[in-house]
This record gives C-alpha cells, sequence and structure tokens, in this order.
C-alpha cells in the first residue's frame, strides 16, 4: 500500500517533466485502485488513510533532539538550515521543495465524497486526510511564507503546475479551514493514541495559531501584525476545549525531586523522565499522541548518548533555575562553573535532559560525558534491552503532550495582555510541581524582569514584558530536545540567536578530569595529542586509563581563550551574521524556479 499510495505531486513532478513524466501520471492511479472501483465506504477511505501514517510530509513521527537551534552546537554541518548558517546556502545550493505528498491527500478528498455509509465515519476520515494537508502546508508556510496552494490532484499538464504561489494569507486561511473541519469532524475516541483524533486536530490548532500569532506580531516584514490577535485567540480556545475535556493531565507518577546518590547535588525527577523513558504512552494521561517504536519493527535515533561532534549549549544550560526558582545567572561566577558543579541544586529537569556526573549509561560504550557540549540523556533508553545496533532504539517518542497545550494557553494570554495569576497556577504550576519547583508569580515576573532572558529576547516590550521572559524560558526547559525550540525562536523573531559560536563545558585548564562522579580521572585534555605534561604528575595505572583529548583543533574542538574556558566545536565556529529578515525563510531551488519562471523567491533570496 505504501507504494502503491507513493505519487508525485504538484511541484516535485517539475522535475520529471522533461522525461516522460505523462506516462508515469498516466499508470497512476490506474494500477490497483481506481476512481470507479476504489472510495465507495469508509472501510475503503480507511484503508488509503492507513497507507499515509509513516509520511513525515503529512504528520509529524515525533522528534527527540533540537538539531539546528541554538539549543545545539554540532561540529558537522547538515541540510539547509546549516548551510545557512555557515553562509553556504544558495538558490543554487537549495534541497527540498517537494510536494510529492499533496498529490496523495488531494486525490483522496476528490474522490471520498463518493463513499457511502455512515456520514460520521466518512467525515472522520476526510477530517484526517485534511489534519494532514494541513500539516503539509504548514511545514511550507515555515519555511517559504507564499506558496502555491491547490486543493487538487494535479495532473503533469495541468496549467496550475506552473503557477505562482499565493499570499501567505491566503494559504493560511487554507490551513484553518482544514484544521477546523478536522477538529469539528475526527472522532474523539483517543485509543491507543498512536492515530490522529480529535484531540490532536486540536493540539495542531493550538500549536499553529500560537505559532501565526507570535509570528505575525513580531515579524515587520509581514505586514500583517495588525491580524495576529486572532490567531492567538484561537490558540487559547483550542487549548481550552483540549483542557476542559478532563483527558488529560500533567503527569505525576515517579518521584518530583530526589538527590542522585553519586551526583553531589544534582537532582533528578523520575515524574519527568518517565515521559521519555517508556516503550508505550498509551496509558500516559499527558500524552495526547505519540509514535510507536515497535519492538523488532522499528527503532528511533535515540539509543546513544550524544557527545564529541555534537552537544547541548551552555546557553540552553545557563536558562535552567537553580531548585529554590531564582535565576542560576543571578548566582555568583556562574559563568566558571564546571561540569562538575554546573548542575547542583538546578530544576531537576536539568539532570533528566543533560548528562551529570555519575550518570551509568545502559550502554558504556556509548558513554561520552565530555565531548563537544553537554551530552543529551533525555529520550537516552536506561534499559539495555530497548537498545538496537546502529544507535536506533525501541522506545515510544511524543507528538503532542499536555504541557505544551498549557504552554501554549499561557503564552497567547500573555501576549494578548489577558494572563492572571488564577491562569499561571492552572497551567504553569502544575508543570513545575511535577519536578518540585516552586510556583511562577506574575507580579514578580513582571516587576523584575531577568535581565539574562532580556539579552535573549530584546524584542519583548510592555507591562507583560517580565511574564513573557519566563514563559520563554519555561518553554525552553520543558521541551528541550523535543524538537520545539527552531520553530521558537523563529517565531519570536529571534534567529541571532543561532547565528553565533555556540558554547559547551568550561574547562579550568589543561589536566585530568574526572567526569563520571567517582574521583577517578577519565579525561585528559591537552594542548596538542604528543604533549602530556599536564598529566605527568599522575601514575601510569592512571593516565594509561584516560581518554586523551587535544585542544588545537584536531580532534575537532579547542578552548575559549586556549588552554581554558568554554568549549568551542571548530566546525561551528564559522556561522555568519545573521541577515533579517532573509534567513527566516529558505531559498526555492534555482531548478524550480528555471522550470516555473512565475515562482519568485522569499525575502531576500
Amino acid at each position: 500500500m505504501k507504494k502503491l499510495l507513493y505519487i508525485i505531486g504538484i511541484f516535485g513532478l517539475l522535475i520529471l517533466v522533461t522525461s516522460c513524466n505523462d506516462e508515469f501520471m498516466d499508470k497512476f492511479p490506474k494500477t490497483r485502485i481506481t476512481e470507479g472501483g476504489f472510495f465507495n465506504t469508509a472501510a475503503d477511505l480507511q484503508t488509503y488513510i492507513n497507507g499515509l501514517y509513516d509520511d513525515g510530509d503529512l504528520m509529524s513521527t515525533g522528534w527527540f533532539s533540537d538539531d539546528e537551534s541554538d539549543n545545539v552546537t554540532f561540529k558537522i554541518s547538515m541540510g539547509d538550515t546549516w548551510l545557512m548558517l555557515y553562509g553556504q546556502l544558495s538558490a543554487a545550493t537549495a534541497t527540498g521543495w517537494g510536494w510529492g505528498s499533496l498529490r496523495s491527500v488531494n486525490f483522496f478528498l476528490q474522490n471520498a465524497d463518493r463513499a457511502t455509509g455512515n456520514e460520521a465515519e466518512i467525515n472522520n476520515c476526510i477530517g484526517i486526510v485534511r489534519y494532514m494537508r494541513a500539516w503539509f502546508y504548514i511545514r511550507r508556510v515555515q519555511l517559504y511564507s507564499d506558496v502555491p496552494w491547490t486543493d487538487k490532484a494535479l495532473a503533469s499538464d495541468d496549467p496550475d503546475v506552473y503557477r505562482a504561489a499565493d499570499p501567505r494569507e491566503f494559504v493560511v486561511d487554507r490551513i484553518m479551514e482544514d484544521l477546523e473541519f478536522a477538529a469539528a469532524n475526527v472522532s474523539a475516541e483517543t485509543g491507543n493514541k498512536t492515530r490522529v483524533h480529535k484531540y490532536c486536530a486540536l493540539s495542531l490548532l493550538s500549536r499553529f495559531c500560537l505559532y501565526e500569532g507570535t509570528y505575525r506580531k513580531y515579524h515587520p516584514e509581514l505586514n500583517l501584525a495588525t491580524t495576529a490577535d486572532r490567531f492567538l485567540q484561537r490558540a487559547i480556545t483550542a487549548s481550552e476545549e483540549i483542557m476542559n475535556s478532563g483527558l488529560f493531565a500533567i503527569s505525576t507518577e515517579g518521584v518530583p525531586a530526589e538527590e542522585h546518590t553519586e551526583g553531589g547535588g544534582f537532582y533528578v525527577s523520575t515524574a519527568y523522565r518517565a515521559l521519555f523513558q517508556s516503550q508505550n504512552l498509551s496509558g500516559n494521561r499527558e500524552i495526547i499522541q505519540w509514535s510507536d517504536y515497535l519492538f523488532q519493527r522499528r527503532a528511533n535515533g535515540t539509543g546513544r548518548v550524544k557527545g564529541m561532534d555534537f552537544g547541548l549549549t551552555r546557553a540552553l544550560i545557563e536558562t535552567y533555575l537553580m531548585r529554590d526558582g531564582t535565576p542560576f545567572t543571578s548566582t555568583a561566577g556562574y559563568e566558571t562553573k564546571t561540569f562538575a558543579d554546573i548542575g547542583k541544586n538546578r530544576d531537576p529537569r536539568m539532570a533528566e535532559t543533560v548528562c551529570f556526573p555519575g550518570f551509568t549509561a545502559a550502554r558504556a560504550s556509548n558513554s561520552m560525558p565530555m565531548g563537544g557540549g553537554y551530552d543529551q540523556i533525555k529520550f537516552y533508553p536506561r534499559e539495555d534491552a530497548w537498545h538496537q545496533s546502529g544507535g536506533g532504539a525501541w522506545e515510544a517518542i511524543l507528538i503532542y503532550r499536555y504541557a505544551e497545550i498549557l504552554l501554549n494557553w499561557a503564552e497567547a494570554k500573555a501576549e494578548l495582555g489577558t494572563l492572571t495569576q488564577a491562569d499561571l497556577d492552572r497551567s504553569i504550576t502544575p508543570i513545575r510541581a511535577r519536578v518540585d519547583m516552586p510556583p511562577l508569580s506574575l507580579a514578580e515576573a513582571n516587576a523584575n524582569p531577568d535581565s539574562y532572558l532580556a539579552g535573549h529576547y530584546p524584542n519583548v516590550q510592555g507591562a507583560n514584558r517580565g511574564v513573557i521572559l519566563e514563559l520563554r524560558r519555561e518553554r525552553r526547559v520543558e521541551f528541550a530536545c523535543e524538537g520545539l525550540r527552531l520553530m521558537d525562536i523563529y517565531r519570536w523573531a529571534c534567529g541571532e540567536l543561532q547565528a553565533v559560536h555556540q558554547q559547551g563545558i568550561y574547562i579550568e585548564g589543561l589536566g585530568a578530569y574526572d567526569v563520571t562522579g567517582d574521583d577517578i580521572p577519565d579525561v585528559a585534555l591537552l594542548a596538542t595529542e604528543d604533549d602530556e605534561s599536564p598529566i605527568a604528575h599522575l601514575p601510569d595505572e592512571v593516565t594509561e586509563k584516560l581518554t586523551k583529548i587535544a585542544v588545537d583543533g584536531s580532534k575537532g574542538f579547542t578552548l575559549e581563550h586556549g588552554s581554558y574556558g568554554h568549549v568551542l566545536i571548530e566546525g561551528d565556529k564559522n556561522r555568519v551574521p545573521w541577515e533579517n529578515p532573509k534567513f527566516y525563510y529558505r531559498p526555492i531551488p534555482q531548478t524550480q524556479i528555471t522550470l516555473n519562471p512565475q515562482l519568485k523567491q522569499p525575502f531576500g533570496w
């Protein structure tokens, strides 16, 4: 079925136009599925939909990292976003502009009204596919802003294949129509929560309306700021429909916060960890939708502690609060705290996201606790049996969870100026209580905006400035490594946070370090590979067991001040200055412009 439903669509077919594309299009859908012999019942519709579920262009299958955002430092360029940050992206080098999946959904929607039987079941199927089309177009609007909208399964000779893009406002209104239909017609039965149901549609409404509302507010190049509020208001009402359903709640099973016995002041939370350490999330009340990586069927990429060429950044680590709710960045000497000390008495979510002294990997060979940045352990399987060779794991991955709905709701209200302390108590307080963190005070946040956060988000102004900053902190911390960060900084128009040489762990000087919390040196940082003078005083039985790493760039990283300072990834140092507004968008590949001259590049490309 998957091969049967894989079809070249609206603009993907442009590549094939010059090479027998008509013959290809003539063959679909005449083999096995035909308009006359299919789409007759709700069962037919469901059979078709089953073939669409694994298509990442039509719905999310979950994330477990924040690649390409300011949460991650990486030494290898990968994808158009990284090429852009290093000044290597142009229309000539751009990839993407893939539209192959769109014809699949439009072909379905053109024929679904031929089905007879239970109207609710038929509309449920139509709603699911309209949800998928909305997801497809959301991703295109996020990349290009103005894109061609079509609700037809275009043939290669259709003149609409070669027409100009539609304005963002028009396309977004069509997206909203699809999502509203889905929210009104998709079944509310959640099942095992791996398939699209009513609350998935409402979750995407909540997420997208917050995105579009804040994007329009903070991006003057669109000239759409006056239309932002209606999206923020819809984000609130969509969230409230989920909140008032009574079906979902913040998951608190486990211990809110406890000191890790080998961690020397590092606090962990099994209540938070349980969201990311499971093979089945169907019974977790916080989960709205999840992706089921079945044992011996397929594996996700979480089965390693990430390090050396990948790491979480200093900026992310400094965002986590102290356990008493005060900013870490207000403590004396925070800039030079070492790996052994930086996590002490911090929000327990930090030690469930970042590798800490005393952490033991299920597979020791995967543990790289002194890499380019701070190692990510969120989603890392704690059970050896869950690991798969090659870095994969048999582990459930989140798509939508209730905490996001609460934060969407609170942020939209804050942006509209209607947020109250009662709203914070309903939304942020239970999220923080799960990890035994104090509640957020509206009055205190607005009276004393955090200067560190204000430096990251200088475009936040007004009476609600302080609480908006704190909600951005909360969102970054709660959803670290869950794939939301990049679009968050884009919608807030804070892309400059990406255009800096990201920093990792602070190193006091060359020599040997204990990174496992057992008081035995594990890693030696040396000026060059051959210069072992910083460890010459150590016994041979210690030095022969050390992992020796040169900081002269030959191993991929240096130190901020040569022999000390924060770790800097060598390949990550050549980021170019941020170009505003150009870098919030991606260029259309030149090959597509050549085939269709009516297409125009977005801002500045």
